[in-house]
């Protein structure tokens, strides 16, 4: 028995040091998408994604972005979970205190409230740019248009992290997934969703010939552990997170020593 479909996460996990696809992982990609299809999952927006899918000429399978949150098809929109407005607005107001850095994110939009070091390394590791505008406003203009966010990124100084995340695990547990991926790092996103049910969604709907048990799913962080305890061959890439490498099936190289292009090139 062999994987028949495959998900990979990104970060961490499928690119080289110039944060790119390297020449064996394009190569291994290349060799399988006629009959594997072909899965980037991410907390990525996709616009950080699809030049991705370019590279390996895969840009035909669909995108899970934002852990979950935005599932595109045929560059469709079919599964999108968003942060209630309303909590966004209460997240921000409280951030006055600790002023962490709060990039809100909806589809590929992308609001950052100036550019400063956060934003700039992110702009370094996803190769998107983002649009300067204040926190209040976005949320204003959000309420107006009935949205909310897709993800919140939060960045700053371990002690004013530690504050906000205290105040989100206090009062939005059981609302918010708040992943810790750094020190200095929260990720939000809704609790409803996680890269598990996503695949699932797409296992149900698009890919309905598979089930878990045919899933190959890669990944190094907090955000992929319900991924690769579900799939058939929950791949864990050798830098990931000890608690990741606890739950995985298998283990393969480093992300950026070409570990997912690794596995490929012995399993399928």
């Amino acid at each position: 028995m062999q994987p028949k479909i495959v998900f990979s996460d990104i970060d961490g996990t499928l690119l080289n040091n110039k944060r790119l696809l390297s020449e064996a992982t394009i190569s291994q990609f290349k060799r399988i998408k006629a009959y594997t299809p072909i899965v980037l999952i991410s907390s990525r927006m996709p616009n950080a994604m699809v030049h991705l899918q370019k590279m390996a000429s895969i840009s035909h399978f669909p995108i899970i972005a934002y852990n979950g949150g935005l599932i595109i098809v045929n560059d469709e929109i079919v599964s999108s979970t968003e942060i209630k407005g309303s909590i966004l607005q209460e997240i921000i107001s409280f951030n006055k205190q600790t002023d962490v850095h709060l990039s809100l994110y909806n589809h590929n939009h992308w609001y950052v409230p100036q550019m400063d070091y956060w934003a700039k390394r992110e702009i370094s590791n996803t190769k998107t740019t983002p649009e300067i505008l204040i926190n209040d406003q976005v949320a204003s203009r959000w309420k107006a248009e009935q949205k909310g966010a897709h993800k919140i990124m939060c960045m700053g100084n371990v002690d004013a992290i530690d504050k906000l995340y205290h105040f989100l695990h206090q009062n939005y547990s059981n609302k918010l997934h708040l992943y810790r991926s750094k020190e200095t790092y929260i990720e939000i996103a809704p609790a409803e969703i996680s890269k598990k049910t996503a695949i699932q969604f797409l296992l149900n709907r698009v890919y309905t010939n598979f089930s878990f048990k045919d899933v190959a799913a890669f990944g190094d962080n907090f955000n992929d552990i319900e991924m690769l305890d579900a799939a058939g061959f929950g791949v864990a890439v050798a830098n990931a997170k000890k608690e990741v490498l606890a739950v995985s099936k298998y283990t393969t190289l480093a992300g950026t020593n070409d570990g997912v292009a690794h596995f490929i090139k012995n399993y399928i």
